[in-house]
């Protein structure tokens, strides 16, 4: 098995099909957006293959060291960026290709007007741990 980040973004990304900005939706299809994506992990958690999954706030502030006993260093509330991060789901699978299969499912959450969103989503592989040899 393989874990996999699924990274959904606020911007960044290449446009969606249905490239209606999330604050621009009604109460009722941000509730179901997010129904279809609880439905999603609850799937999942049933084949085994869901970890776990978060949405992120559009706030949030860089921070970086800037020696001891110094203030840290924020840049915020972003870094200059083209790139923000709306959320991500962690899955782990037998396969890439299964971890393909299942960010294409993710990308069909409804959205305005209740369609498909069809966004685009980063699929991202946990970097392998290495075995650690006694001798």
């Amino acid at each position: 098995m393989a874990k996999y980040l699924l990274l959904k973004h606020y911007r960044g990304a290449p446009a969606s099909v249905n490239d209606v900005p999330m604050d621009q939706w009604t109460p009722e299809e941000l509730s179901a957006h997010v129904q279809y994506m609880r439905d999603f992990a609850a799937r999942l958690e049933g084949t085994g293959e869901f970890v776990d999954s978060q949405a992120l706030s559009s706030e949030g502030t860089f921070v970086r060291y800037d020696g001891e006993g110094r203030p840290p260093v924020t840049d915020g509330p972003f870094a200059e960026t083209k790139d923000l991060i709306a959320g991500w789901m962690m899955i782990d699978v037998e396969t890439y290709e299964r971890a393909l299969e299942l960010a294409g499912e993710l990308s069909a959450a409804p959205g305005a007007g209740g369609k498909p969103i069809h966004e685009w989503l980063e699929v991202r592989p946990f970097m392998a741990e290495h075995p650690t040899v006694i001798e």
